[in-house]
């Protein structure tokens, strides 16, 4: 049965002051979410700081980003080694903001995932459509080439650690909506693909997670579509109540 999870990435926001604020806020309303896994996703300098806060409640840390290297002179970076030594498992590659601000290529990401995978670290790889795309309906090639090129390398039995976040870039801060309707039809269409390339079983055990703007008020609706497994969620997940009321719409 495929995982649900509901992960917060909380971006370059937070102070180690704010971090804390947050963290007992989320500690404070924490509820026991049986059948639902909970990661969020701070920045590096307070990575560990969440790592040991969140010890006592059953809620994963994540990184946003890591080099594909292991280590040398790449002044600014931080390796998958470096994140594993201080508790960290999970990593997200691919953020739709990491390919369009900083030029992240399909080739670099692939890269980023080997050395993740090589470092025994579960990855959260993105995908997802520019608003120019789904408007000339290329957004189907788009996300297959962006699996195809990134990911579609790895060893079948790699699979078991990796997590798929769609991501409807067109849909996030443009004054479109993307209804749970779309949202399941590209789930199920990168479903089909990793079928097509690995097989049935494998695609059926792969958890999707919806990254286009999950809030309260509409997670319930997009999470009871057939292969939406959770959600990738950005500015509510800077709440404590709002994202574990997404936590909570499962």
């Amino acid at each position: 049965m495929r995982e649900k999870i509901v992960a917060g990435n909380w971006k370059m926001n937070n102070d180690l002051a704010q971090t804390e604020e947050l963290l007992k806020g989320i500690k404070k309303q924490w509820e026991n979410t049986p059948g639902v896994r909970v990661i969020v996703a701070p920045a590096f300098t307070n990575l560990y700081h969440a790592f040991d806060s969140l010890r006592e409640i059953e809620v994963d840390v994540a990184a946003q980003n890591m080099n594909e290297n292991e280590s040398g002179a790449f002044t600014g970076e931080v390796s998958a080694a470096m994140l594993t030594s201080v508790g960290v498992k999970t990593v997200i590659l691919g953020h739709s903001e990491r390919r369009s601000i900083f030029k992240e290529t399909d080739e670099v990401l692939a890269k980023k995932v080997n050395s993740a995978l090589k470092n025994d670290m579960e990855v959260i790889f993105c995908c997802g459509e520019e608003l120019e795309e789904r408007k000339n309906g290329n957004h189907f090639d788009v996300v297959k080439q962006q699996l195809e090129r990134g990911l579609f390398h790895i060893a079948p039995e790699a699979w078991k650690s990796v997590v798929i976040a769609y991501e409807p870039v067109w849909a996030i801060g443009t004054g479109e909506t993307a209804s749970p309707e779309q949202a399941q039809e590209m789930h199920s269409f990168i479903r089909k693909a990793i079928s097509e390339k690995f097989g049935e079983e494998i695609a059926n055990e792969v958890s999707i997670l919806y990254g286009g703007s999950v809030k309260p008020a509409n997670a319930e609706e997009i999470f009871a579509k057939e292969d939406v497994d959770g959600g990738l969620v950005g500015g509510a997940s800077l709440k404590a109540e709002d994202f574990l009321a997404i936590v909570r719409a499962f």
